[in-house]
């Protein structure tokens, strides 16, 4: 069994990655007395190795973060790694849904992406991995679950036209950019 710290005190992720994870990995809270440094990187994969390495250094044990966002291409991929705060610092995840709405016209073609970087003390190299979900934004928002962009985001492939938002956890797991991330992760500590 592999044992990784989370580096997030985001409850919706930590609870995302130990049903993503599976019984084969199992993944422990970020200590309280942590503290994360800044996401100032330029991309998904710099910004997981900040948090990764950040946990990993201060616990002496191996650690994952992510880094996630959405890319539209109407606005030349924007807003990716400025997603969280794409209408400003501290902006909630209604005001960034609305930015994109505002900027960005239904139909656009969306894709979501995450990298997850593990960093372990025991090796010379982090190690990334990259999962992404392609889709089209809808007119209007719609479904309950999931969070962020999710009530715009309608997946490539699913005939039925749901939201991510509309999805149930077992259905949006099976085709979204951190469940690709979370498999190519397993694989790669099953084939060790």
């Amino acid at each position: 069994m592999h044992r990784f710290v989370l580096a997030t005190r985001n409850e919706h992720k930590l609870r995302e990655f130990a049903r993503l994870l599976g019984a084969a990995i199992e993944i422990d809270r970020l200590p309280d007395a942590v503290v994360l440094p800044p996401e100032s990187g330029k991309t998904f994969a710099a910004n997981a190795l900040i948090k990764a390495r950040a946990a990993a250094e201060a616990t002496g044990r191996a650690a994952i973060a992510d880094d996630s966002g959405i890319e539209a291409e109407a606005l030349g991929g924007r807003p990716g790694v400025y997603s969280a705060r794409f209408a400003g610092a501290g902006a909630s995840d209604q005001q960034n849904l609305d930015r994109l709405r505002v900027e960005a016209p239904a139909g656009s073609v969306l894709r979501y992406v995450c990298v997850i970087a593990l960093v372990d003390p025991a090796e010379p190299e982090p190690r990334f991995f990259e999962g992404t979900c392609s889709g089209r934004m809808t007119a209007t928002p719609r479904g309950e679950g999931g969070f962020g962009y999710d009530p715009v985001f309608r997946p490539d492939g699913r005939p039925t036209g749901e939201t991510m938002a509309e999805l149930s956890d077992a259905e949006k797991d099976e085709i979204s950019h951190r469940g690709h991330a979370a498999r190519a992760l397993t694989a790669w500590l099953a084939g060790r």
